[in-house]
């Protein structure tokens, strides 16, 4: 067994493995860079015993070991990333260590927040501010902010930190920044580790984050077999707030939750992102009638949630009370924050290449690319010049009518005005289906008051460059290829369940009688391997498309006759259903299923 006792030492290669670490008196570790492993357990024996986390290096401890201890510290820096007006939502790597017991301790933020001084020294952060404002030089924290949600459903029921209250390892908490924006804080304490379980009530919120001094996995973390129907949709829900608003009062804030699920192993770990849609408020914490801006950044939640990162989580209503979320070490990687796949929910520009092989690609616009045997497609709805609600559709022939667990998600919120894809009584921000040519989904529209509504599409993935994408007013029975333009109607107040939906063809509604009565007809003979086509009253054909369920054209036949009798051979055809798209001369177009099964 390798048990390394320090007395001084610097790491600065790529990885360091240990059974034990233990330091004693008033030595050190200082690590730079990399990954230090742990098989077991980290003793930090007396109080100026101390490691050093440096430079994106983190701490790794094998599942289950026998529980961390001693009175010395971990140091681990995290950056924050807003103004002294708004929150970030954090979780603490570390606790206090007012007593040398195993086992984690709560995090006191007096006693474990620290300001930098130079890349070992600090000095405990202070908590003496003027107007409710935090500063930078020197560090001081405006207490009043900080405050922790577990769990809940109202805004009373959040409860008070302050600098002397305590948070229990794996719960997350809120703290407004510094007037230097990107503020750095030193969290010194006795590192966290092990399986820690944070509470779910079914449909109410908690506040949570990730509780270790290294990477968390979200993967790992919402597909444990143990954490299997806790969570609503698989989501973690991330805290975002309009900075140009310099104000405390409550009425004054506009902000919202960006939402982030991910898919399992089998279906390859890709990440479904939803932006915050901003909201203003009411003193009581509800939300205000007049809907809140847009979010303007480039913020993302990806799948490897650095050290520090808070967030929400939502108990699934069918999900026993009293139930408990386990966040684990088997969940932690060794991920650095500055690589493709990892961000404190922030705009920062990543500065390295990814560093291991677990990495989503990403477009120009920073958004994941699917894998092939995916589609996907986010649509825009525009509120009236104000704002946007992004709706986001993930295709899969995995996805069912229900609950996709890690391809959707519901939305946390909703606004006066808003938009949302329906699923029984759900309403969700992103939602997953088998694609099908003929698929028809419904998109929901509840207005406050009279406004103009803006559809656009964004992030075409997969799909056919000619395939098109509509948006179906049933009412006025217009299609808009939202491929090649937007659109826009103006629209009075309530609510619009069934009058607007997402299709890929074009319905017969104006065309059926005229095929019907000119007994046209399209059939697929099998015995032959033939396409036929039968015109007895001699319609003027334009052209004839041949689709696969994918939505894939197989052919784009330009007839411009009025043959009684057109066939096409289909034994080059793999067996299974396709759709046939006629257009008359006229522009009118029937689309006729039909099943291929070629004679062996």
């Amino acid at each position: 067994m390798k048990i390394l006792y320090l007395t001084i030492l610097s790491v600065f290669f790529c990885q360091l493995s240990l059974a034990q670490l233990t330091v004693r008196n008033d030595a050190y570790i200082f690590a730079t860079d990399i990954e230090v492993y742990v098989e077991d357990d980290v003793n930090l024996t007396e109080t100026n015993s101390t490691f050093y986390l440096r430079d994106e290096a983190q701490l790794i401890q094998g599942p289950g070991n026998t529980g961390n201890s001693g009175v010395g510290k971990l140091s681990v820096y995290q950056e924050g990333t807003v103004n002294q007006y708004a929150y970030n939502y954090w979780a603490s790597p570390v606790g206090n260590v007012d007593a040398n017991s195993t086992g984690n301790r709560a995090f006191t933020p007096n006693k474990n927040i620290y300001d930098v001084v130079d890349l070992t020294n600090s000095n405990l952060a202070g908590y003496s501010t003027t107007g409710y404002n935090g500063t930078s030089s020197p560090l001081n924290i405006e207490d009043y902010w900080i405050w922790t949600y577990n769990p809940g459903t109202n805004y009373s029921d959040w409860d008070y930190v302050g600098e002397s209250g305590t948070v229990d390892a794996g719960y997350g908490f809120t703290m407004k920044g510094t007037d230097a924006g990107n503020q750095q804080y030193d969290f010194r304490g006795k590192p966290n580790e092990g399986e820690i379980l944070v509470d779910i009530e079914p449909g109410q919120e908690t506040l949570i984050g990730n509780p270790y001094p290294s990477a968390l996995d979200a993967a790992l973390l919402i597909h444990d077999p143990a954490n299997s129907g806790l969570l609503e949709t698989a989501t973690l829900y991330y805290w975002e707030q309009d900075q140009s608003i310099a104000s405390h009062n409550l009425t004054a804030y506009s902000g919202g939750y960006a939402s982030y699920t991910i898919t399992d192993a089998t279906l390859g770990n890709f990440g479904t992102f939803t932006p915050a849609t901003f909201k203003t408020y009411n003193a009581d914490g509800t939300i205000n009638t007049i809907s809140g801006t847009p979010s303007s950044s480039i913020k993302e939640a990806r799948r490897f949630i650095p050290i520090g990162q808070g967030f929400m989580i939502k108990g699934n209503p069918a999900a026993p009370s009293n139930s408990h979320l386990l966040i684990s070490d088997s969940h932690r990687v060794f991920y650095r924050e500055s690589a493709a796949n990892s961000e404190f929910f922030r705009t920062a520009q990543q500065t390295e290449s990814p560093t291991t092989n677990q990495d989503d690609q990403y477009t120009v616009d920073g958004l994941t690319i699917v894998p092939a045997d995916f589609k996907r497609f986010r649509l825009n709805i525009d509120f009236n010049e104000t704002y946007t609600r992004q709706l986001l559709q993930n295709f899969h022939n995995t996805a069912t009518p229900n609950e996709d667990y890690g391809l959707e998600s519901r939305m946390y919120e909703s606004l006066n005005s808003d938009a949302y894809w329906p699923q029984n009584t759900k309403k969700l921000v992103a939602q997953a289906n088998a694609y099908d040519l003929n698929l028809a989904i419904p998109v929901v529209l509840n207005l406050n008051n009279q406004q103009l509504i803006r559809f656009r599409i964004f992030d075409v993935q997969n799909f056919d460059n000619n395939q098109p994408i509509y948006i179906h007013d049933k009412v006025n029975d217009t299609y808009v290829n939202l491929q090649s333009q937007n659109f826009e109607i103006n629209l009075p107040a309530g609510n619009y369940t069934d009058r607007f939906e997402v299709v890929f063809v074009e319905a017969n509604t104006l065309s059926t009688d005229e095929f019907a009565d000119n007994n046209f007809n399209v059939i697929q003979n099998n015995n032959t391997s033939e396409l036929v086509v039968l015109n007895p009253k001699k319609l003027d054909i334009e052209n004839i498309k041949l689709y696969d369920v994918s939505g894939k054209i197989i052919f784009n036949k330009i007839i411009k006759n009025n043959n009684e009798r057109l066939s096409y051979s289909t034994k080059n055809l793999s067996d299974g259903v396709y759709l046939v798209q006629t257009t008359l001369s006229n522009s009118n177009t029937t689309t006729k299923k039909v099943i291929v099964a070629n004679k062996k």
